[in-house]
């Protein structure tokens, strides 16, 4: 490896000038020229890729008029500003080689509610279900639907005129906006609303644009009434970007906002919105209708609409099978039982709200009478069907629906279903005819493709799977899209249904016509020189061209400079869509702690990704092979070497530019908690690439001290252990902590329990798993035995837990043996000592493989040094890693067993907390954890909270502390201090445990700690 290299090019320089000017005038908010925030903000959930030249994030509205103002000095009319939010994007809305203006970042307050007149004012980069989950306490919602909801911003649902399921009776964004405030290119602010004649007789006679502006958009109106009415199709969707058709409204106001909605920040900055909210149906319910053939599926969905529901979404096979195979099939699959002898190849989801139970019932009850009517006909187009009631299982297929727009990205192979003919709307009656010629387009190119979408509506989302990397491949980008384009217009629909143009603007001459030259005059009147995300919408004048789809640079074509070994060598982060949900926003959602606790984009699975790809590229780039480098880093001598990475790391210390370092910091601040792998719907993993990284990072610079203490402890700890007064003395006292901070980097370091487990099997009568102990067991006892797998931190700084654990198996009836102890080597993973745990992983999986040949189960306490053995090890070893169950899931299996002592338990109500590794990776054993308790006739509920922020040793590392405490205040500090909690709650991570007995002085039991405590209680 070598250093990269940052030239700065004239244009740079001239925003950079830009950036220096906006700090001296006082912008209060971040500014960011650096090429780690630039590369992460360079795409979005589209297949563009552009590197912009910097990132602001504006503090409040004086900010952007800071920003306006400075861009019409003269030295700076060429700079290019492009507002954005959630980024979720799928036509490069908000990609810019410019300067992007990210609101999200501190834009983000809910401003005022007003339950009585149902209105909200927000700040634009608030985040639409963090919106909702404001209004819920008032019975209240803003009703706009997103598969990107829990991401999606204010700001960038305005911008585009969002709108998805449910859209037939919500409408869209536009629908549900009272005002806006917007500051526009001249530094000039405006509050717009619906506007009666005298009202806009004032605004029209200012001076400045805003009052332009108001007389333009009027006399565009007034002259063009006749062509908008004809040219603007009659649908749900109606055309996005500059809305002629309802510059009046009913009443015949003159409402601005119909053009701002939908302008994706091509005309202004809006900073505020007051929004019209409506009160949550009180009832819902969801009738899954299956089908053997999707076309059956959308020609029956006209026919279900007879029955008046509320909504209906659909779903091909394609779809409902990478469901299937994620995290989110784990709460949905009793609503989708097998049909015998019956193949789903579709699903129409036709969910019913009512504000009670009588009429939802009632209305129910109309459609299924209308499928059973059917249900022995040979003709029937469905095959079957589930009803899902309540709002809790509603909630749950819709989470899974929305999923479905990131799992299509996550198909094997290289050639991924991508967004770019995807959101087509036609009228509803039109959609199956226009779907089978689409299909035929589609199929005459031999291209998979998954489909999904809100058919009630005539939108169907379609994914080619392409693989952009080949210049072939991509060519067909061209000519699919011109097809689609002629296709839609064909039946009278838009090429744009509800996810914006972007990019795909080329196409607006054509759909709009005539009234095209009106659109550049809006544009114009607001943005005469080109500088809000120009090629976008419309231009403002005739020799400026809009972008073209093969005009812009794609992700594909960065992508294909890293060669195919480096590619497949890096592939857990590799495929990354953008679509962007690791930017979750619910801090009761795992994924990802170190981006909530930081807000910052390069601290997420997607910015991590798109770091790691950008280093490959420009090692590829510069002739580097980083597999082969990485093969020499495990060979090189620490010594030999110990010269060079002192020169680098004094160089870096200098100043010295190397784009490593950009990424190093975007790896460190990982918290390796894997809720990234559970999650992300493309399995994007990054603690894996982030340990590749490492490895070969650390080749080439020091190490910090802390990383030699940590990936060594679990080999240094038996030895401590013998003498834990040495080591509890060192680490105690205030004055060694210090110490320990500065040197070692390492706070509040855990202190040995000095328990030998040695005294305590023979105590409790037990025994070590070792060759002689086991050859002596009878069958029978074989037949009850289980092998307890021991871990270091458990062992050695909660041996209690371990104790517990043992009792409670051998009260249960079952013979636990004890096996002795191995180290795991899941701290030399997590930093990048890939060769030390590879031969660890090696050296301990013979160890366990030789006592799983017993036919004993091997069972872990720590879920994330346990669930290490089916990842980590399976990536060294595949199917030669050791198997060893989570304590649940083998439990759960003992349910019959467990029932006969039921009566031996004191009654109790219990929470858990689950670590985020356990509830991400192995989802599927929390249910295990409900069957267990409830056999032992104990009451148990899961308590929805996200990263505690300790995740083994993070917390303890004195860079990440503030960070760590931080996490744990997004929701670990509410849920463990609140009263109706207290006595209740336990947690299965050894580390969960460390944060809150560091935090809050609150040592919360092991779930096996609070069974055995029951049992003690008869």
């Amino acid at each position: 490896m070598i250093p990269s290299i940052r030239e700065t090019s004239p244009v740079q320089a001239q925003y950079l000038a830009f950036i220096e000017a906006l700090k001296a005038c006082g912008f209060e908010g971040d500014l960011n020229p650096d090429y780690a925030n630039r590369t992460v903000l360079a795409t979005d959930n589209s297949i563009y890729q552009v590197l912009p030249q910097g990132v602001i994030y504006p503090k409040n509205a004086t900010d952007l008029v800071r920003v306006a103002e400075l861009s019409n000095l003269k030295q700076f009319r060429d700079i290019v500003l492009s507002p954005r939010g959630g980024g979720t994007g799928t036509n490069g809305q908000s990609l810019t080689d410019g300067l992007i203006v990210d609101i999200s970042k501190h834009m983000n307050r809910i401003l005022e509610i007003n339950a009585k007149e149902r209105w909200v004012k927000v700040q634009t980069g608030v985040v639409k279900d963090q919106l909702n989950a404001a209004l819920k306490p008032y019975g209240l919602f803003f009703a706009p639907e997103l598969s990107t909801s829990n991401r999606a911003t204010i700001g960038g649902m305005i911008n585009t005129d969002a709108s998805g399921q449910g859209s037939c009776l919500y409408g869209k964004t536009r629908d549900h906006v009272l005002a806006l405030t917007t500051v526009f290119m001249d530094g000039s602010e405006c509050t717009s609303h619906p506007l009666d004649k005298q009202d806009f007789d004032a605004i029209s006679q200012r001076q400045d644009r805003v009052g332009e502006l108001h007389r333009v958009v009027n006399d565009i109106q007034k002259e063009h009434h006749a062509e908008i009415e004809a040219k603007f199709p009659k649908l749900n969707r109606c055309l996005t970007g500059y809305d002629l058709a309802h510059i009046r409204t009913e009443d015949g106001q003159f409402d601005l906002n119909s053009v701002l909605c939908g302008s994706e920040g091509t005309l202004g900055f809006i900073t505020e919105a007051k929004l019209n909210v409506l009160p949550i149906p009180k009832c819902s319910a969801l009738i899954n209708v299956k089908y053997e053939n999707f076309n059956a599926a959308l020609r029956d969905a006209t026919e279900l609409m007879k029955a008046g529901p509320t909504s209906i979404e659909t779903v091909d096979s394609k779809v409902l099978n990478l469901a299937m195979g994620d995290i989110v099939w784990n709460t949905v699959e009793e609503f989708f039982p097998p049909t015998a002898g019956k193949t789903i190849q579709g699903i129409n989801l036709v969910e019913y709200t009512a504000d009670d139970e009588e009429t939802l019932k009632a209305n129910i009850k109309v459609l299924t009478d209308q499928l059973d009517a059917r249900a022995g006909d040979d003709t029937s187009p469905s095959i079957g069907y589930s009803v899902a009631w309540g709002s809790a299982a509603v909630s749950k297929i819709w989470t899974m629906r929305k999923k479905s727009v990131g799992l299509l990205g996550n198909a094997k192979g290289e050639a991924r279903p991508i967004p770019f003919v995807e959101d087509t709307a036609v009228p509803p009656e039109n959609l199956a005819d226009f779907i089978m010629e689409f299909r035929e387009v589609l199929d005459s190119y031999n291209l998979a493709y998954g489909m999904f979408g809100h058919v009630d509506a005539g939108v169907l989302h379609v994914r080619p799977a392409i693989d952009m990397k080949d210049p072939e491949q991509e060519k067909m980008v061209r000519v699919i899209s011109d097809k689609v384009a002629a296709l839609t217009q064909k039946y009278n629909g838009l090429l744009w249904g509800e996810h914006g143009k972007g990019v795909r603007s080329e196409y607006a001459p054509a759909f709009f016509g005539e009234l095209y030259p009106q659109l550049q005059r809006i544009k114009a009147t607001c943005d005469p020189r080109n500088q809000l995300n120009p090629g976008k919408i419309a231009t403002p004048h005739e020799h400026i061209k809009l972008a073209a789809i093969d005009g812009v640079v794609t992700r594909g074509q960065e992508d294909r400079k890293i060669p195919v070994q480096v590619w497949e060598g890096y592939s857990e982060g590799m495929h990354c869509n953008g679509n962007g949900a690791c930017f979750n926003w619910d801090p009761k959602d795992a994924m990802c702690p170190s981006w909530k606790g930081t807000r910052e984009r390069i601290h997420s699975p997607k910015g991590r990704s798109s770091l790691v790809r950008e280093w490959l590229k420009q090692l590829s780039e510069r002739g580097i092979d980083p597999i082969q480098e990485s093969a020499n880093a495990k060979q090189q001598s620490f010594w030999k070497s110990l010269y060079g990475r002192t020169k680098n790391t004094l160089a870096k210390r200098r100043g010295e530019y190397d784009f490593s370092n950009e990424v190093m910091e975007s790896m460190a601040g990982c918290l390796a908690c894997k809720s990234c792998v559970g999650q992300c719907p493309i399995k994007v993993d990054v603690p894996s690439f982030r340990s590749k990284f490492m490895e070969l990072y650390y080749s080439r610079y020091l190490r910090p001290l802390k990383d030699y203490f940590i990936g060594g402890l679990e080999y240094m700890i038996p030895t401590l252990a013998r003498v834990p007064w040495l080591y509890n003395g060192l680490m105690k006292p205030a004055i060694f902590q210090k110490v320990t901070a500065r040197l070692a980097g390492m706070v509040d370091s855990p202190l040995l329990t000095g328990v030998n487990l040695d005294t305590q099997l023979q105590q409790l009568g037990l025994r070590y798993a070792v060759a002689e102990n086991i050859r002596e067991l009878s069958d029978e006892d074989k037949q009850r035995s289980v092998i307890v797998v021991q871990d270091a931190f458990t062992s050695y700084f909660e041996t209690q837990v371990v104790i517990d654990a043992l009792k409670l198996l051998k009260s249960l009836g079952f013979n636990p043996l004890l096996a002795p102890y191995k180290a795991n080597g899941k701290p030399l993973h997590v930093h990048g000592f890939l060769k030390a745990f590879e031969n660890t992983a090696n050296n301990t999986a013979e160890f366990l493989n030789t006592l799983s040949n017993t036919g004993i189960p091997l069972i872990g306490i720590e879920p994330s040094m346990t669930l290490a053995y089916r990842s980590e090890y399976q990536k060294v070893m595949g199917d030669n890693a050791p198997n060893v169950q989570l304590l649940q899931e083998w439990l759960a299996t003992k349910t019959d067993s467990l029932a006969e002592h039921k009566d031996n338990f004191a009654e109790g109500d219990f929470k858990l907390l689950a670590h985020c590794t356990e509830k991400t990776n192995a989802a599927a054993s929390m249910k295990d954890w409900g069957a267990i308790f409830t056999a032992l006739g104990q009451e148990l509920s899961m308590v929805d909270v996200g990263c505690c922020g300790m995740a083994g040793t993070y917390g303890h590392e004195a860079q990440n502390v503030a960070t760590s405490k931080r996490i744990y205040e997004l929701s670990w500090s509410q849920t463990v201090n609140a009263d109706e909690n207290q006595g209740k709650l336990m947690a299965t991570g050894y580390s969960c445990r460390s944060q809150t007995k560091r935090i809050d002085d609150l040592q919360l039991p092991h779930p096996f700690q609070v069974l055995l405590g029951q049992l003690s209680a008869e």
